[in-house]
């Protein structure tokens, strides 16, 4: 199934999609010091990098789904809760507005628990009822991160909607585990001494551990009016997107108590008091360690990692969503619909009992969703029609010289292949080619009863 995402970031809830099965195929991010690391480790996703603000249905590719997560800035409890008298809170009106004038068969937002407080639940609720009104039906729920084994307290408010005509039954993912991973299952094995930054240039390398890069700059009052450890045996305090107010690390002792506003270090023990490198918190969101983050100014680093959905709790949602989804997709009465180039080419597929179409990402190639098998195929040529029965509906991928060695002439690259009745059928509906010119080339998928 193909998704799109909206406040991309770094990528951290379109990775629990791809995990899941989902096609990403495109997102939009606006800021420039984050498309490096995106591109980076999405390489097969298209990145818009226009103002949301701009976009229009035009923009936007067809898809299955959006995703994503509005700026949290303005509902945060940590921020000063401006809502939508800040600009970053009318933002999710644009996210609202994309999904309206698209209508995708499902939407995700993600927020911080902040949306759900008593200044702003109707506020939320208002979000909820335009998007019902535009043919809905919305869930929401609060989920914290370390009840699928991610190793922190994170709460987070997830809204889920799909579209009332598909009759979805949804329920949110259920805590995975009774027993947290803890900062030592997370972390422990991390001894490399990190690198200490405060505004100096970061100098990234291919050696060693990515990104094991800590601030170092000063501690604020703020900052040091509770405790900032967590114990090795627990799990770590929300990762936040602001380096000075990122977690210390375990090594430490738990900062010791002068009055309600002002914790202290321990003495004698000073020099183990440090922030949670880049590489640890990616690590405490569920971050594999072949996910570089590309920067040189270390801010953007905690930035990156901070905004992020944890991606193994995306993959929960999406999995939920993912199931919720799956009796609408009623494979047997799933047609691809092809082209061919001729008699002697309809001849070869005929012989050889396959058909096959372009893979990938290459224009012309078939993009098949998740969970959708298609149970016929349906060729065209100019006035011609050829209606086959789909032997096994799982493709196979074969490559172009591999298709040649039996007789067919590809282009070159990778390709899907069907396995194919070489009796003819007639089809039990009317199926109507859909583009003109080249475009009838580029072979699609068609519910007949949809």
């Amino acid at each position: 199934m193909k998704v799109v995402s909206f406040f991309a970031g770094c990528g951290g809830l379109d990775l629990g999609f791809e995990k899941a099965g989902f096609d990403v195929i495109w997102a939009n991010e606006f800021d420039s010091s984050i498309h490096k690391t995106y591109q980076y480790n999405h390489p097969n996703t298209i990145l818009c990098k226009t103002d949301v603000r701009q976009l229009t249905a035009n923009d936007i590719p067809d898809c299955d789904g959006f995703i994503g997560g509005p700026p949290c800035q303005s509902w945060s409890f940590g921020g000063k809760q401006l809502g939508l008298k800040d600009e970053r809170g009318r933002l999710f009106l644009d996210y609202i507005r994309l999904v309206k004038e698209k209508h995708p068969k499902f939407f995700v937002i993600e927020n911080v628990e902040g949306i759900i407080s008593d200044k702003h639940f109707q506020t939320f609720l208002s979000f909820l009822k335009e998007l019902e009104s535009e043919g809905y039906n919305v869930y929401y729920k609060l989920l914290n991160a370390a009840d699928f084994k991610i190793p922190q307290d994170r709460n987070r408010v997830f809204v889920v909607g799909f579209a009332k005509e598909l009759n979805v039954s949804f329920e949110f993912p259920q805590p995975s585990s009774t027993e947290p991973i803890t900062l030592k299952q997370a972390i422990g094995d991390i001894t490399t001494p990190p690198n200490f930054y405060t505004d100096e240039e970061v100098k990234q390398s291919e050696d060693g551990l990515q990104n094991h890069d800590v601030y170092c700059g000063a501690y604020d009052a703020k900052f040091m009016a509770r405790n900032r450890v967590r114990s090795w045996n627990e799990v770590s305090y929300t990762i936040q997107a602001q380096a000075k107010n990122c977690p210390l690390h375990p090594q430490a002792p738990k900062m010791v108590y002068i009055d309600s506003n002002h914790r202290a270090f321990v003495r004698g023990y000073e020099h183990l008091y440090r922030r949670l490198s880049v590489r640890e918190c990616a690590r405490i969101q569920s971050f594999p360690d072949n996910f570089h983050f590309v920067y040189t100014n270390i801010l953007d680093g905690y930035k990156m990692v901070g905004n992020a959905v944890p991606p193994r709790l995306a993959r929960h949602l999406a999995m939920s969503i993912k199931q919720a989804l799956a009796p609408t997709l009623n494979n047997s009465s799933i047609v691809l619909v092809g082209y061919y180039k001729g008699d002697e080419q309809l001849t070869q597929i005929i012989e050889n009992k396959l058909y096959y179409v372009r893979a990938g990402f290459r224009r012309g190639a078939l993009q098949m969703p998740v969970g959708v098998k298609p149970r016929f195929v349906y060729l065209h040529y100019r006035k011609e029609r050829h209606y086959f029965k789909v032997l096994d509906a799982e493709p196979t991928i074969m490559t172009a010289d591999e298709l040649k060695k039996i007789g067919f002439s590809p282009l070159g690259g990778i390709y899907l292949t069907f396995k194919i009745s070489t009796n003819e059928i007639t089809p039990h509906h009317k199926i109507e080619i859909k583009g003109v010119g080249v475009n009838r080339a580029i072979p699609y998928l068609l519910n007949l009863k949809r």
